[in-house]
């Protein structure tokens, strides 16, 4: 199998490395908008850089997988699915609605295939999550309360092209809590600070979020976002029933501390980041990528999948900007399939 990788910066350069090792990918075409970069990696990896897209797809093969900037992301799709060709491609599809349909139509149109990068549903703990859930070993599900803090903000001249803390961060929690729970979010009640540097007010973004959502079942949830958590890089979902609770991303790297007597101490190691708290769930979901292109198993994450995820954060920044709860039929798109 031969795959090539458009875009080379972090996610891509995890993805080629992934990639480069699998036993069922024989090469690899890198291309990146910075030439020289796609170069260096193709030379470490022992693998082509192609100077272009162009010759991503004149040269031939057999799937794409897509970590650009989310500007292209759409375009690029398409054009994968006129060629008839698998893609992977890092969330979201497209910052608004309009263009991740028009791509998600592209897709089923050729009958091709789209496997969207939602790790968090390769990784461990959610998995586990998942089965406590829907095995009832919690009982009656009544409470989530989620939450993704970053350590340090990214740089200034991405935010304006980020999409903005809900679509960009927060948008991974509303994917994984429709996986998790096998509900839909029916409607959200948003709040949004930027009271911490300008650039995000500069960039008409916030710094931290805060979202109640409301679930199909009335289960109720709670989901929280900051780019500013100098303690360290901290992801956790809690799940709590009737009969049980568990949670997620809680173990001896998770950056809090307790101010019990008899708590448990501070970590000495705390995240630094998404990379290093989701390594093995990137490595997992690129390996079912190729799994899928092989036809050996479903695709875990379609199009439709990554749609229903951001017609939620597109709801709370609705509900941001009108201070009102939002209906999340109030959105495009939403008669589709539900989580899987």
């Amino acid at each position: 199998m031969r795959i090539g990788v458009i875009g080379t910066g972090r996610i891509g350069t995890i993805h080629a490395n992934t990639l480069s090792r699998h036993r069922d990918v024989g090469s690899l075409i890198l291309t990146d908008t910075d030439v020289s970069r796609a170069q260096e990696l193709a030379h470490r990896l022992g693998e082509t850089a192609a100077p272009g897209v162009d010759e991503i797809f004149r040269w031939g093969v057999d799937a794409v997988v897509i970590t650009t900037a989310t500007s292209a992301h759409a375009e690029l799709i398409g054009r994968a699915a006129r060629a008839g060709l698998p893609v992977f491609c890092e969330k979201p599809i497209a910052l608004d609605l309009p263009g991740t349909l028009l791509a998600i139509g592209e897709v089923e149109t050729a009958g091709t295939i789209l496997q969207m990068g939602f790790q968090r549903r390769f990784d461990t703990g959610y998995e586990g999550a998942r089965e406590a859930v829907r095995s009832g070993r919690l009982g009656r599900l009544h409470t989530v309360r989620a939450l993704t803090s970053d350590q340090a903000p990214p740089p200034a001249a991405w935010l304006p092209l980020s999409g903005g803390l809900y679509r960009d961060t927060l948008i991974h929690d509303f994917d994984v809590l429709r996986w998790v729970t096998g509900r839909e979010v029916v409607d959200v009640y948003a709040a949004g600070s930027d009271a911490g540097p300008a650039m995000f007010r500069e960039a008409g973004d916030v710094d931290t979020a805060a979202v109640v959502l409301t679930m199909d079942d009335g289960t109720l949830a709670t989901a929280t976002a900051t780019r500013l958590n100098g303690a360290g890089y901290d992801v956790r979902m809690e799940l709590a029933g009737e009969l049980d609770t568990v949670v997620v991303g809680l173990d001896d790297r998770t950056p809090v501390a307790s101010t019990e007597p008899t708590g448990p101490p501070a970590a000495d190691k705390p995240w630094p980041g998404f990379l290093e708290r989701f390594g093995p769930a990137y490595e997992a979901e690129l390996n079912a990528f190729v799994e899928v292109v092989r036809g050996e198993r479903a695709n875990p994450c379609d199009g439709r999948e990554a749609l229903q995820a951001l017609r939620i954060s597109e709801a709370c920044e609705l509900s941001r900007r009108d201070r009102r709860p939002v209906a999340v039929a109030e959105l495009p798109g939403g008669t589709q399939n539900a989580a899987m």
